[in-house]
């Protein structure tokens, strides 16, 4: 009877944060939608507003939990709208770095406060 209980509690745990993640969620697209992003696109700008001028595609995929075909379909519609650009990786022909572009720099300095504010109201609940 404990066990299950234990069982229960670690199931409605797992719940809980699944339900929080679709809420914040939610909010960040709300929020992010006025500046023509949604969270996903925020969470790539971010990526790549950090230290390194340029990530390669599966890096990007490792921090922002996307398939690498979600995040190649959501790159190409970034470049589209000038906000990151693409080139072949010196290192390896194979590969390709994405890196911001002025207007996608700017962009996301823009936004980076309302989806902080976000994350704040929401995880803090």
């Amino acid at each position: 009877m404990a066990a299950k209980k234990a069982e229960q509690a670690l199931v409605d745990q797992w719940r809980d944060i699944l339900a929080l993640h679709a809420r914040t969620q939610c909010e960040l697209d709300r929020a992010l939608h006025q500046h023509g992003l949604c969270a996903s696109d925020f969470e790539v700008l971010d990526v790549l507003s950090g230290d390194s001028c340029a990530y390669r595609v599966q890096e990007i995929s490792e921090r922002v939990h996307l398939s690498q075909s979600a995040l190649s379909r959501l790159i190409a519609r970034l470049e589209k709208d000038d906000l990151v650009e693409r080139a072949m990786c010196a290192e390896d022909r194979r590969g390709v770095r994405v890196a911001l572009t002025p207007k996608g720099r700017a962009l996301h300095g823009e936004v980076l406060p309302v989806q902080r504010a976000v994350l704040g109201r929401m995880l803090s609940e």
